[in-house]
Protein backbone atom coordinates (compact mmCIF):
# COMPACT_ATOMS: atom_id res chain seq x y z
CA UNK A 1 0.00 0.00 0.00
CA UNK A 2 1.49 3.32 -1.03
CA UNK A 3 -0.51 5.61 1.22
CA UNK A 4 -2.37 5.47 4.49
CA UNK A 5 -6.15 5.12 4.28
CA UNK A 6 -8.62 6.88 6.54
CA UNK A 7 -12.28 6.69 7.46
CA UNK A 8 -14.50 9.74 7.51
CA UNK A 9 -17.40 9.12 9.88
CA UNK A 10 -20.50 11.25 10.01
CA UNK A 11 -23.07 10.42 12.69
CA UNK A 12 -26.54 11.90 12.94
CA UNK A 13 -27.32 13.11 16.44
CA UNK A 14 -30.35 14.96 17.87
CA UNK A 15 -28.31 18.09 18.65
CA UNK A 16 -24.70 18.81 17.65
CA UNK A 17 -24.40 21.38 20.45
CA UNK A 18 -24.48 18.59 23.03
CA UNK A 19 -21.14 16.77 23.20
CA UNK A 20 -21.54 13.08 23.95
CA UNK A 21 -19.26 10.13 23.41
CA UNK A 22 -21.21 7.70 21.27
CA UNK A 23 -20.60 3.99 20.74
CA UNK A 24 -19.43 4.87 17.23
CA UNK A 25 -16.75 7.25 18.48
CA UNK A 26 -15.53 4.68 21.00
CA UNK A 27 -15.33 2.04 18.25
CA UNK A 28 -13.37 4.34 15.94
CA UNK A 29 -10.93 5.10 18.75
CA UNK A 30 -10.55 1.36 19.36
CA UNK A 31 -9.95 0.78 15.63
CA UNK A 32 -7.22 3.45 15.65
CA UNK A 33 -5.58 2.06 18.78
CA UNK A 34 -5.73 -1.64 17.86
CA UNK A 35 -5.25 -1.53 14.09
CA UNK A 36 -3.79 1.88 13.34
CA UNK A 37 -6.73 2.94 11.15
CA UNK A 38 -7.25 6.66 11.58
CA UNK A 39 -10.55 8.43 11.19
CA UNK A 40 -12.22 11.79 11.35
CA UNK A 41 -15.47 11.80 13.34
CA UNK A 42 -18.13 14.47 12.97
CA UNK A 43 -21.75 14.79 13.94
CA UNK A 44 -24.63 16.46 12.15
CA UNK A 45 -28.26 17.16 12.97
CA UNK A 46 -29.46 18.72 9.71
CA UNK A 47 -29.01 18.21 5.97
CA UNK A 48 -27.05 21.47 5.93
CA UNK A 49 -24.73 20.07 8.60
CA UNK A 50 -24.22 16.91 6.53
CA UNK A 51 -23.44 18.96 3.44
CA UNK A 52 -21.14 21.33 5.33
CA UNK A 53 -19.18 18.45 6.92
CA UNK A 54 -18.66 16.69 3.62
CA UNK A 55 -17.79 19.94 1.84
CA UNK A 56 -15.18 20.71 4.51
CA UNK A 57 -13.71 17.28 3.93
CA UNK A 58 -13.78 17.70 0.14
CA UNK A 59 -12.36 21.19 -0.08
CA UNK A 60 -10.35 21.85 3.08
CA UNK A 61 -8.73 18.50 3.84
CA UNK A 62 -5.72 17.90 1.63
CA UNK A 63 -5.75 14.20 2.56
CA UNK A 64 -9.23 13.68 1.05
CA UNK A 65 -7.90 11.19 -1.49
CA UNK A 66 -6.86 9.00 1.45
CA UNK A 67 -10.42 8.80 2.80
CA UNK A 68 -11.60 5.67 1.07
CA UNK A 69 -14.59 5.07 3.32
CA UNK A 70 -17.33 7.53 4.19
CA UNK A 71 -19.02 5.89 7.19
CA UNK A 72 -22.56 7.11 7.85
CA UNK A 73 -24.49 6.38 11.04
CA UNK A 74 -27.98 7.71 10.41
CA UNK A 75 -31.53 6.65 11.01
CA UNK A 76 -33.79 6.15 8.04
CA UNK A 77 -35.50 3.62 5.86
CA UNK A 78 -34.64 1.68 2.71
CA UNK A 79 -33.43 4.48 0.45
CA UNK A 80 -33.55 7.54 2.68
CA UNK A 81 -31.95 9.03 5.76
CA UNK A 82 -33.61 10.92 8.59
CA UNK A 83 -32.05 14.04 10.07
CA UNK A 84 -33.87 15.93 12.80
CA UNK A 85 -37.24 14.45 11.79
CA UNK A 86 -36.85 15.19 8.06
CA UNK A 87 -36.39 12.46 5.47
CA UNK A 88 -34.03 12.81 2.52
CA UNK A 89 -33.83 10.28 -0.28
CA UNK A 90 -30.49 8.90 -1.39
CA UNK A 91 -31.30 10.47 -4.78
CA UNK A 92 -31.37 13.90 -3.08
CA UNK A 93 -28.10 13.11 -1.28
CA UNK A 94 -26.56 11.98 -4.59
CA UNK A 95 -27.49 15.27 -6.23
CA UNK A 96 -25.96 17.28 -3.37
CA UNK A 97 -22.64 15.47 -3.88
CA UNK A 98 -22.78 15.12 -7.63
CA UNK A 99 -19.41 13.91 -8.92
CA UNK A 100 -17.61 14.56 -5.63
CA UNK A 101 -17.37 11.04 -4.18
CA UNK A 102 -15.15 9.62 -6.91
CA UNK A 103 -13.64 6.31 -5.82
CA UNK A 104 -15.19 6.43 -2.32
CA UNK A 105 -17.19 3.74 -0.58
CA UNK A 106 -20.19 4.99 1.37
CA UNK A 107 -20.95 2.58 4.18
CA UNK A 108 -24.09 2.81 6.29
CA UNK A 109 -24.22 1.31 9.78
CA UNK A 110 -27.32 -0.70 10.56
CA UNK A 111 -29.01 2.29 12.21
CA UNK A 112 -30.98 2.22 8.96
CA UNK A 113 -31.82 -0.49 6.45
CA UNK A 114 -30.12 -0.11 3.08
CA UNK A 115 -32.47 -1.62 0.54
CA UNK A 116 -31.99 -0.20 -2.93
CA UNK A 117 -33.27 -1.38 -6.26
CA UNK A 118 -30.65 -1.91 -8.93
CA UNK A 119 -31.74 1.35 -10.58
CA UNK A 120 -31.56 3.36 -7.32
CA UNK A 121 -28.09 2.04 -6.55
CA UNK A 122 -26.82 2.67 -10.07
CA UNK A 123 -28.24 6.21 -10.04
CA UNK A 124 -26.47 6.97 -6.75
CA UNK A 125 -23.16 5.55 -7.98
CA UNK A 126 -23.39 7.31 -11.36
CA UNK A 127 -24.28 10.71 -9.91
CA UNK A 128 -21.80 10.75 -7.01
CA UNK A 129 -18.96 8.87 -8.71
CA UNK A 130 -18.71 6.58 -5.66
CA UNK A 131 -17.06 3.19 -6.10
CA UNK A 132 -19.68 1.41 -3.97
CA UNK A 133 -22.38 1.80 -1.36
CA UNK A 134 -22.77 -0.74 1.41
CA UNK A 135 -24.89 -1.35 4.44
CA UNK A 136 -27.32 -3.83 5.93
CA UNK A 137 -30.73 -5.24 5.15
CA UNK A 138 -31.50 -5.73 8.84
CA UNK A 139 -31.91 -2.59 10.90
CA UNK A 140 -30.68 -2.33 14.45
CA UNK A 141 -32.68 -4.57 16.73
CA UNK A 142 -30.51 -6.10 19.42
CA UNK A 143 -27.22 -6.09 17.53
CA UNK A 144 -25.38 -3.07 16.17
CA UNK A 145 -23.22 -3.50 13.13
CA UNK A 146 -20.21 -1.88 14.83
CA UNK A 147 -18.12 -5.06 15.15
CA UNK A 148 -18.78 -6.08 11.57
CA UNK A 149 -18.14 -2.51 10.44
CA UNK A 150 -14.72 -2.58 12.15
CA UNK A 151 -13.90 -5.94 10.52
CA UNK A 152 -14.97 -4.54 7.12
CA UNK A 153 -12.82 -1.42 7.54
CA UNK A 154 -9.76 -3.37 8.65
CA UNK A 155 -9.82 -5.43 5.43
CA UNK A 156 -9.20 -2.25 3.40
CA UNK A 157 -5.75 -1.87 4.89
CA UNK A 158 -4.37 -4.83 2.92
CA UNK A 159 -6.72 -5.10 -0.05
CA UNK A 160 -8.11 -2.70 -2.66
CA UNK A 161 -10.52 -4.95 -4.57
CA UNK A 162 -13.96 -4.40 -3.05
CA UNK A 163 -15.23 -7.80 -4.22
CA UNK A 164 -12.32 -9.63 -2.56
CA UNK A 165 -12.85 -7.59 0.60
CA UNK A 166 -16.53 -8.54 0.78
CA UNK A 167 -15.74 -12.21 0.04
CA UNK A 168 -13.16 -12.25 2.84
CA UNK A 169 -15.60 -10.51 5.18
CA UNK A 170 -18.17 -13.24 4.49
CA UNK A 171 -15.57 -15.98 4.96
CA UNK A 172 -14.41 -14.62 8.31
CA UNK A 173 -17.76 -13.41 9.65
CA UNK A 174 -20.37 -15.42 7.77
CA UNK A 175 -22.92 -15.69 10.59
CA UNK A 176 -22.87 -11.98 11.38
CA UNK A 177 -23.00 -11.05 7.67
CA UNK A 178 -26.10 -13.22 7.26
CA UNK A 179 -27.72 -12.09 10.51
CA UNK A 180 -27.36 -8.39 9.63
CA UNK A 181 -27.81 -9.02 5.88
CA UNK A 182 -24.65 -7.22 4.69
CA UNK A 183 -25.21 -5.62 1.26
CA UNK A 184 -22.92 -4.09 -1.32
CA UNK A 185 -23.95 -2.15 -4.40
CA UNK A 186 -21.17 -1.36 -6.88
Amino acid sequence: MDYEKFIFCLEAVPDTEINTTTETLENLEQLAFEQGIDSIYKTCDTIEGLEESLNTLLYDDHNFKNYEIIYLIMQGESNNICLNGYYYSLEEIAEIFEGRMKGKILHFANAKVLDLTEEEAQYFLDITGAKAISGYGDAYSNITSSNLDKAFFSLFEDEDDIIEIVEELHQKHYTLCKLLDFRLYY
